[in-house]
């Protein structure tokens, strides 16, 4: 097996300078205002792009059954 040669200090900046975090790129809903990730449906109102994809109100209601449910068997 061959020995791995050292990495000079310029070949590690290289790498390194990739390693920067970027902001988040956000977009914010035309109709609602609602601030949200690009390409991604906002998790407030459930749209995407003007549409209806996740319902909220359904999601909260499991979410609050489920949490009753763990505080009864305790």
């Amino acid at each position: 097996m061959v020995v791995r040669m050292r990495a000079t200090r310029s070949a590690r900046g290289n790498r390194r300078s990739h390693h920067a975090l970027s902001n988040p790129a956000v977009s914010k809903d035309k109709n609602d205002g609602v601030v949200h990730l690009r390409h991604r449906a906002s998790l407030v109102s459930g749209k995407y792009k003007g549409i209806v994809v996740i319902d909220v109100e359904k999601k909260l209601a499991k979410r609050a059954k489920k949490a009753k449910e763990a505080t009864t068997a305790r």
